[in-house]
């Protein structure tokens, strides 16, 4: 119980939800490890802001996962796995997509790192990349 009320005085949740109360579906922290479900409307913006932001920082994106959750939907679950070297944090953003029409935007332009991670992704679970420069 405690770590649902702390995860709402999370510096990144808080500075997240002041900056767009709608760019945070669920925000969750389990053993210490931050996640922030984003719409997928939301991801490129949230991303950006991420980025960008001096007391964010977030300029390190080491891996983005794919889960097929069939038959649930949405199916499937993009994880962005983020890194803050000067605040020495971590955090994964969680994106999901239906079936019926798999695509999210790119954050390639933000994170070059994000072009492979985002083919292998499309490899393998056949989520699109809106904007991938492949």
């Amino acid at each position: 119980m405690a770590e649902a009320q702390d995860v709402e005085n999370h510096a990144v949740v808080r500075k997240l939800r002041e900056w767009d109360a709608q760019a945070v579906a669920q925000a969750i922290l389990f053993r210490g490890e931050l996640t922030i479900v984003v719409p997928r409307s939301h991801l490129r913006r949230a991303a950006e802001f991420l980025h960008g932001e001096p007391e964010m920082a977030f300029t390190y994106l080491c891996d983005v996962t794919g889960v097929d959750r069939f038959p649930a939907e949405p199916r499937f679950e993009l994880n962005y796995h983020l890194v803050s070297m000067t605040r020495r944090e971590r955090l994964r953003l969680k994106v999901r997509a239906e079936s019926a029409n798999p695509v999210v935007e790119t954050v390639s332009n933000i994170w070059p790192t994000a072009n492979w991670h985002e083919r292998e992704v499309f490899d393998l679970f056949g989520v699109r990349f809106e904007g991938h420069p492949d």
